[in-house]
């Protein structure tokens, strides 16, 4: 089976070169064609030697594949499928919005955190994606030219293939690659400790954390992961490092009627948020099978984030985008309806 480019780092394509009797220099040339570029085909690099051009694609591929599907919601939001690992489909979420265009990029096939309120999670885990995966999901999709930021919030844990993550991150802000500012990429993650230290120490991009309770024994109700990584030492690792400048810290907190609504839970997440200069934001609950909570009342989420803002916590209400087609959050599940779906 032939070898993928895509994904490869520029140390990775200077190997590429010099097996193929290229000089290291190619390395950049080729970079430059299957990032900014956005080619499709080894042929088309045309200013590879032809001879090399035909060595290299005995071996390797460039790795592209366009989406399978694709739904489009009735407020802009497009979610694509595409294939996946293990014949597990996975699905990215494009958010256009005024001056913002957003891709909400999968990292796995499946996850193995089993939230209770996420439909990814009740599907199982089927397999980390590798780094060309990831990228794809950028490159393949018909607005990729104009999105300005990244989101790794769909399918999958960030920090559960965080290798993965953070080498598809170089790609996206090397100046041989994309050329972003890390202030255009989110990592979102529960806050498996081992993964989310290699984003903080190897990135700059910004942290989401995903909450969703302030209080050890209901969050594990609900977020398993919390046995393992208590949110007392994923606050305690925060610490450590600087989120007042360029980096941002954010908390996800998704609100469930009578579960985690009320003024004790405001302040007990205050008092977990001191000293952190984190912001918090408040998601409607997208009601999933399986699963028996119910989404807050408006006008209780608005008194939550009003109390927030009182006790000095920056808080705010995430719109929510792509009910409609399944592409909220927690809802990405790497399936997709014919009926809301067609061919992309």
């Amino acid at each position: 089976m032939k070898r993928k480019l895509l994904g490869l780092n520029l140390d990775e394509l200077k190997e590429v070169a010099a097996a193929v009797g290229l000089r290291p220099f190619a390395a950049r040339q080729m970079a430059a064609w299957l990032y900014p570029r956005r080619c499709t085909d080894i042929d088309a690099m045309t200013d590879l030697p032809k001879t090399a051009r035909a060595r290299l694609a005995e071996e390797y591929t460039v790795g592209r594949h366009d989406p399978i599907a694709e739904a489009r919601s009735t407020d802009g939001t497009v979610k694509y499928v595409f294939t996946g690992v293990a014949g597990r489909d996975i699905e990215s979420v494009y958010i256009p919005d005024r001056d913002r265009a957003t891709l909400c990029v999968s990292s796995q096939a499946g996850c193995r955190m089993n939230c209770a309120f996420c439909m990814t999670g009740r599907g199982g885990f089927q397999g980390h994606l590798d780094t060309g995966d990831i990228i794809n999901q950028i490159l393949s999709i018909p607005e990729s030219d104009s999105l300005t930021n990244i989101v790794f919030m769909g399918m999958g844990e960030p920090a559960d293939n965080a290798d993965a993550v953070v080498r598809a991150i170089e790609i996206l802000t090397a100046p041989w690659g994309l050329a972003w500012s890390p202030r255009r990429i989110t990592v979102s993650t529960i806050g498996k400790l081992d993964g989310l230290r290699a984003f903080l120490d190897r990135t700059q991009a910004h942290i989401a954390i995903s909450v969703h309770n302030p209080f050890g024994d209901e969050r594990r109700q609900i977020m398993p992961v919390e046995g393992a990584y208590p949110l007392t030492s994923v606050m305690e690792l925060l610490r450590g490092y600087d989120f007042a400048h360029q980096r941002r810290l954010s908390l996800e907190y998704t609100m469930f009627d009578r579960r985690n609504d009320d003024d004790r839970h405001a302040q007990a997440l205050a008092r977990l948020l001191r000293g952190t200069h984190a912001r918090v934001n408040l998601i409607r609950f997208h009601r999933i099978p399986g699963f028996d909570g119910q989404p807050s009342p408006r006008n209780v989420m608005e008194r939550f984030r009003d109390r927030l803002n009182e006790l000095g916590v920056t808080a705010t209400i995430r719109a929510s985008r792509g009910e409609d087609i399944m592409a909220a959050c927690g809802m990405l599940a790497g399936k997709h309806n014919n009926t809301n779906t067609s061919n992309g």
